[in-house]
């Protein structure tokens, strides 16, 4: 078996555990520094739309051996000046992004283009224009695409487990989705159709972890004696981190694929709209299942006045004298046994605390094959023959 395997059949059993539960203000502190940050991107940078979305004008060509303000000075020349024009050189040419122009000006751009760069005709210089109507009923869209997702989660949650997992899943949601925003803002990606489709496709996949989570959580928690909410979920946690860590590595490989070979290395645009928004919502997705939405969720459940009944009972019976001992004799029988053959038997008087102490320790050996006894000895010892 590999280590990674037998890591997780441990973490399954509960020999060795991760606190993710119990270190939730540290968990807490990382999102909100790493939310922090992406407000304040989104409140100064803001987001590169696309064309789809503010409107505008594209012209796309071939043009070697020129530069970029060769290229944005000759789209001045053609008498494109409100706004900066937006130049990208990408796998197969140019694309320059103007604000939305007539047909007469955008005929105009493309045949200055093409007698500037000794292009055949102004048709090799294609142009899409997209006006601002247009973009922004794909803005609406998208918004009422994502506000019916969410609405459905939530029923689907509220039905399927209970309100409160329903709100812990919904807050991690929120928390992938703002965190994902931030980084196009920070890297000044631009948003497209293909972006918005990538980011309720990470949607998908972070509700898909949460929810397993949960499901262990709520199987853990059916029937609590021994141990409190918190304990129970931070031990699903455990039994379904392996679980999750391979699903995140097997679903980023082929993203990553996408990201840093099809966008980076053979700059496919669309391809680097939709591989984004998957690698870092899929980070983030992973991230909240673990290390957000469960220590919410056990958050809101310690509040509740039976959980806070059963922790102080547990803690009660936790500091009974009587438990101590046991615990502090069966840590040196562990110790004692470690590297013997012998079996141990220990004896305890329960009556009172004090007989635990002197409890007596009894070590039988078995030595040799056991001995059967001898057919007619008991006849022979009543003096019958």
């Amino acid at each position: 078996m590999s280590r990674l395997g037998n890591l997780g059949g441990r973490l399954y059993r509960g020999e060795v555990s991760i606190d993710f539960v119990g270190k939730q203000r540290f968990w807490y502190l990382v999102s909100g520094l790493i939310l922090v940050i992406s407000i304040v991107s989104l409140a100064t940078l803001g987001l590169n739309r696309g064309i789809e979305f503010k409107g505008g004008s594209v012209f796309q060509f071939k043009a070697p051996n020129v530069t970029t303000s060769e290229i944005r000075s000759t789209i001045h020349d053609a008498g494109v000046g409100a706004g900066e024009p937006i130049v990208q050189s990408t796998s197969t040419g140019w694309r320059v992004q103007t604000e939305s122009l007539d047909s007469a000006a955008a005929a105009k751009v493309q045949e200055t283009v093409a007698q500037k760069y000794g292009l055949k005709s102004s048709n090799d210089v294609a142009v899409q224009t997209v006006g601002a109507s247009w973009g922004s009923d794909v803005s609406k869209k998208a918004l009422q695409g994502l506000v019916i997702f969410v609405l459905l989660v939530v029923v689907y949650l509220w039905i399927t487990f209970e309100a409160k997992m329903a709100l812990a899943a919904i807050i991690a949601l929120a928390h992938d989705i703002l965190i994902t925003i931030g980084v196009y803002s920070l890297v000044q990606f631009e948003v497209t159709p293909a972006s918005v489709v990538g980011l309720l496709t990470i949607l998908g996949y972070s509700l898909y972890d949460t929810v397993v989570v949960f499901d262990k959580v709520r199987e853990n928690t059916h029937a609590l004696g021994t141990r409190t909410y918190s304990e129970a979920a931070n031990l699903a946690v455990n039994q379904t981190l392996v679980r999750s860590i391979n699903t995140t590595v097997i679903a980023l490989l082929p993203v990553a694929g996408l990201l840093f070979i099809g966008a980076g290395l053979l700059q496919a645009g669309t391809l680097k709209d939709l591989s984004l928004v998957l690698f870092v919502g899929m980070l983030a997705g992973a991230y909240s299942s673990i290390c957000i939405a469960t220590p919410l969720l056990a958050d809101f459940k310690e509040r509740e006045p039976k959980m806070k009944e059963l922790r102080a009972r547990l803690a009660a019976r936790g500091a009974s004298p009587k438990r101590q001992a046991r615990g502090q004799k069966q840590a040196a029988q562990a110790v004692n046994a470690g590297g013997s053959d012998t079996m141990t038997e220990v004896v305890e008087d329960d009556t009172d605390a004090a007989a635990v102490s002197t409890a007596t320790q009894r070590k039988v050996l078995q030595q040799g094959p056991r001995q059967q006894p001898v057919r007619g000895t008991r006849r022979n010892r009543g003096g019958k023959k």
